[in-house]
């Protein structure tokens, strides 16, 4: 992010006009009566943000972690019943160095054992669960994530799914397999194969709604980095310059309200 885009900010912030303009905002929102069922995060610029103030990466990662903590939050008071993040791909474990993954995994740990992150999705019934491979993690992050799941495997009301040495082409592919593998057990024929059936062997399968209405891309970045490569097939896109530590309320209802002012086609 440009340093005057930076003291600008924080030169609208200490006028309050960041306040006032946050309350407007919030009213359109909720008068539009459309917030997105499901909106999907790529936290990205955690690293960058790190770098320009001179913290270490993981200092960088803790503050994306809190950062998390508020958008569930807010998502969750505005309506939003579902809520996907990606955090880790499987890329960042192939090409990530040990000493950031170290980092990574251990904010990852902090987060998952702090009890009253655990209280607020338990308090408002929030079903989590991970979406990848969690054999590539360390068994005891992999553990957290298998505990916290178990812990809310029985809650309808609100969803969470944390997208974690993930990658889309790689549920793809083995949603793909899963589906070959039944026919020829004989538990399928291939003329029942549609995209409803495949959808049931994706990893958002347990979703009352799988699709992302919103995915919302911090840092400047424009792609979607191979996430969700299925399900966001007719999404709403919205890519926003600030780096996801950095990321405010009055970001996620820019985007809610962006969502709401755009025509969905599904293709059409």
């Amino acid at each position: 992010m440009p340093r005057w885009t930076r003291l600008l900010r924080r030169l609208t912030s200490a006028l309050g006009v960041y306040a006032l303009y946050e309350r407007v905002l919030e009213s359109e929102v909720r008068s539009a009566g459309s917030v997105p069922s499901h909106v999907a995060v790529i936290l990205d610029g955690n690293r960058r943000w790190a770098r320009e103030r001179g913290l270490s990466v993981e200092e960088g990662y803790r503050e994306g972690a809190k950062r998390v903590e508020s958008v569930l939050r807010w998502c969750y008071d505005l309506g939003v019943r579902t809520v996907t993040l990606y955090v880790l791909s499987t890329e960042n474990i192939a090409r990530r160095s040990p000493e950031e993954l170290s980092a990574i995994m251990g904010v990852l740990r902090e987060y998952l054992r702090n009890e009253s992150n655990i209280s607020e999705l338990i308090s408002r019934r929030v079903r989590v669960k991970a979406l990848g491979r969690l054999d590539l993690l360390p068994p005891d992050v992999a553990e957290d994530i298998r505990r916290l799941e178990r812990r809310t495997e029985s809650f309808s009301e609100r969803f969470l799914s944390l997208a974690i040495a993930y990658g889309g082409r790689a549920e793809i592919v083995e949603a793909a397999r899963r589906i070959a593998e039944d026919v020829l057990a004989g538990k399928l024929r291939v003329e029942d194969i549609d995209e409803s059936l495949f959808e049931r062997y994706l990893q958002t399968a347990h979703l009352p709604n799988p699709h992302p209405d919103l995915v919302i891309r911090t840092s400047g970045e424009l792609r979607v980095s191979n996430f969700l490569l299925w399900q966001i097939a007719y999404s709403e896109l919205v890519f926003l310059d600030v780096y996801w530590p950095e990321f405010r309320r009055i970001d996620l209802l820019r985007a809610l309200r962006t969502y709401q002012r755009r025509a969905r086609r599904f293709g059409a």
